[in-house]
């Protein structure tokens, strides 16, 4: 290429591409011998092809799919509280509530399922936390401090005791109150839920 009328002007770009690739072939002793020159050529060609590649991606299969109330499927499960440890029982039953146990968990979705619990009066309680464990609350008014222990709350509602123990484990927002719609505790082993046919969940399984 000229530029100008003199003979001296800028090279192309293809030019300075082969010039370069000479350059730098040049920087590889092995290419005075035939089988040396064929690898480097192989390595080039190799590395010509990766660099073409990476910028295509296929990025079709990692696209994150969100859950909506459209596509969410709720099942009823039915927990047996007897003999199960209160705190225990209900970090799993939490996660239930909330879906972290499904594959397409949404953060701000109510996709998890509903959760009747029966037999709550045998929950079980370790050390002295009967005696200990304190609810308290406010009524609002000056010297409005009320209290109650863990044995008088169960003698008087057993179900209280595993309610407050997993709204205590959702969201404080309006997701958490929403979900903890999905919770239905009961103190004996009956429950009004046989219209939604709830399927036995062993607790023990289940991490």
């Amino acid at each position: 290429m000229r530029w100008g009328t003199g003979s001296v002007g800028f090279r192309s770009r293809g030019e300075n591409r082969r010039s370069r690739v000479s350059e730098r072939q040049k920087t590889i002793p092995e290419l005075a011998t035939g089988k040396a020159a064929d690898f480097a050529k192989n390595v080039l060609y190799l590395q010509a092809v990766n660099k073409r590649k990476s910028k295509h991606v296929d990025t079709t299969s990692y696209k994150t799919r969100s859950a909506n109330k459209n596509t969410v499927r709720k099942d009823w499960l039915l927990v047996d509280a007897e003999g199960q440890t209160l705190g225990r029982l209900a970090s799993k039953v939490a996660k239930l509530i909330r879906g972290k146990h499904k594959p397409y968990f949404t953060p701000h979705v109510d996709c998890g399922d509903h959760v009747v619990i029966i037999n709550a009066e045998k929950i079980r309680l370790t050390g002295n936390k009967w005696d200990d464990k304190e609810y308290v609350w406010h009524t609002g008014y000056p010297g409005g401090r009320r209290s109650i222990s863990a044995i008088d709350l169960w003698k008087k509602h057993p179900e209280r005791l595993i309610e407050k123990a997993v709204k205590g484990m959702l969201p404080k927002n309006r997701l958490g109150r929403k979900l903890f719609k999905n919770l239905h505790v009961y103190a004996g082993p009956e429950h009004k839920h046989q219209a939604q046919n709830p399927q036995p969940f062993d607790l023990n399984n289940f991490k």
